[in-house]
């Protein structure tokens, strides 16, 4: 039993550890174009995407129509994912900007509070959300990173994970279309 303890003690200062090796969103202050998510988010944006296994492979593709809109420092991003297999899912984000970069979100099928921060050209967003697999429903974690190209164009990629563990990854490319 000791033994156990002690594997997992080690286990979850290692997995501590390497969270905090990563790159922080300060680190992209100074980055252009500046983003602002308020503005970014506003409008109709396509986005396209795939989820990757831990080898890499490509294990789903899917496209997603967002409809968003703000009221102040109050936003909804509305989503209709499209998945390769046929399948389709709604996501309603509903986000509130706390200032100084800071944002919170919550979702039907996201457990607890979103929380984000953007700086320069980069949002980073942290969530853990309720995945449905073969009939069964999973909690696993997001370190989700978005960059914005240009105007019309921001790059996204997020990495899953349960009990610290890699799962997968996805990549994500959202289009603002023209007003």
């Amino acid at each position: 039993m000791q033994r156990r303890l002690m594997l997992a003690a080690g286990m979850a200062a290692a997995a501590a550890l390497a969270g905090c090796a990563g790159p922080q969103v300060a680190q992209y202050a100074g980055e252009k174009p500046l983003l602002d998510l308020r503005t970014y988010f506003n409008g109709t944006l396509d986005a396209y995407g795939v989820f990757t296994d831990r080898s890499g492979a490509v294990v789903k593709r899917f496209t997603v129509v967002m409809r968003c809109s703000w009221n102040g420092d109050e936003g909804v991003l509305d989503e209709d994912f499209t998945y390769s297999d046929g399948t389709t899912q709604k996501r309603i984000w509903r986000m509130k900007h706390l200032g100084n970069g800071q944002f919170t979100g919550t979702a039907d099928d996201v457990v607890g509070v979103a929380r984000g921060e953007q700086r320069g050209n980069a949002f980073r967003w942290g969530y853990t959300l309720l995945l449905p697999v073969d009939g069964k429903t999973y909690e696993v974690q997001f370190d989700d990173w978005m960059y914005l190209m240009d105007q019309r164009v921001m790059l996204n990629k997020a990495e899953m994970s349960k009990f610290g563990f890699r799962l997968g990854e996805v990549t994500l490319t959202f289009v603002k279309r023209a007003p």
